[in-house]
């Protein structure tokens, strides 16, 4: 009898290969049976539906994602490290795992509104580090969902020219630029000259 772990995990993996490649609307739960080596009939021992399987693996990895980028800002002090270190992370993702990534991408927002209240996320991550930055005077006050967009706008536009071919991987190449772009969004300059 075959392991449900072993199982599950083939049909995650399927999964979310077939949606990063061609999308979750076009990719069928028999496109996925085939890409494990599985019955069909297995995924539903699995999830209720195919929307269900979208949304574990997107809820599952999604706060996955912010935990680990919450234990990576407080292992370090100051905001330039701590954009560098997490920027690191999301870049690592892609590099490693490109499928996630753009999985994560792609149907974050067909999904955020089904988070809890309260729910960590990588959003909330990135806005929790401003704030603080904020509040120890390392940036001038500024509106926080605005400089979260700013924030993750510069780290993830350059991802999406990595997909397309208009950028040289590996994205952990661009770290150093892209936190740099990053912190300096924040008006990190404009608080240093006014020191």
């Amino acid at each position: 009898m075959a392991d449900p772990y072993e199982t599950r995990h083939k049909i995650n993996k399927a999964a979310l290969d077939l949606f990063a490649e061609q999308g979750v609307e076009a990719t069928t739960t028999k496109h996925i049976a085939q890409a494990a080596g599985i019955a069909e009939g297995t995924i539903y021992r699995h999830y209720v539906s195919k929307d269900d399987l979208v949304w574990d693996l997107f809820s599952t990895n999604y706060v996955g994602f912010a935990d680990r980028l919450d234990a990576l800002a407080a292992e370090h002090t100051g905001l330039k490290f701590k954009l560098l270190v997490v920027i690191r992370h999301f870049c690592e993702l892609f590099d490693n795992d490109p499928a996630l990534y753009r999985f994560l991408l792609l149907v974050q927002h067909r999904n955020l509104h089904r988070m809890k209240a309260g729910t960590r996320t990588p959003l909330l991550a990135i806005r929790d580090l401003i704030e603080q930055a904020i509040r120890d005077g390392e940036i001038p006050d500024q509106d926080l969902d605005l400089a979260t967009a700013f924030v993750i706008g510069i780290v993830v536009q350059p991802a999406t020219f990595a997909v397309y071919g208009r950028l040289p991987r590996p994205m952990v190449d661009h770290v150093p630029s892209i936190a740099d772009a990053a912190f300096l969004s924040l008006g990190a300059h404009a608080k240093a000259d006014h020191a």
